[in-house]
């Protein structure tokens, strides 16, 4: 997943803040699909992108078409991740996870149902097969990184 040679600052991780309760609202009080679609690519747009020199092959999710890299660290037993991708949409899916599991813990990230979390914001069968797949690959690598030792 991460590189151990090449990897963010500290300060890269913890400051990335995705507040849920300012967030969330925004897809579930959305009222169609287009309206979710706009503020998908709008909360993409709140990842900072990652230094070239981060777009390493070692950091990139296996299983998204779209390329998109991932780095994790654990501070005081919370995970917290990096992520960029070059789709619009994939980065707003990654932002979206991100919300979910940004400063949790191993077991919280562990529970996180997908399909759940994607029901309650009205996204659930609006995404292609292929971007379903590039999330679930994404959140998988999320949950990996959360359960291997640091």
């Amino acid at each position: 997943m991460s590189n151990s040679q090449l990897s963010p600052s500290t300060e890269a991780f913890t400051g990335l803040m995705l507040d849920p309760q300012e967030i969330l609202p925004s897809f579930t009080q959305a009222a169609n699909w287009q309206e979710r679609y706009r503020a998908l690519m709008l909360l993409g747009k709140r990842l900072p992108p990652l230094d070239d020199a981060l777009r390493q092959e070692s950091a990139q999710v296996r299983g998204c078409e779209s390329n998109a890299w991932l780095y994790h660290k654990e501070i005081d037993g919370r995970h917290y991740y990096l992520a960029d991708s070059d789709a619009r949409i994939v980065k707003g899916l990654i932002a979206l996870l991100l919300t979910a599991v940004q400063g949790q813990d191993e077991q919280t990230i562990a529970a996180l149902d997908l399909h759940e979390y994607f029901d309650q914001l009205g996204l659930s069968g609006q995404l292609s097969p292929s971007r379903t797949n590039g999330v679930l690959a994404l959140a998988e690598a999320i949950k990996a990184a959360a359960n291997q030792p640091s």
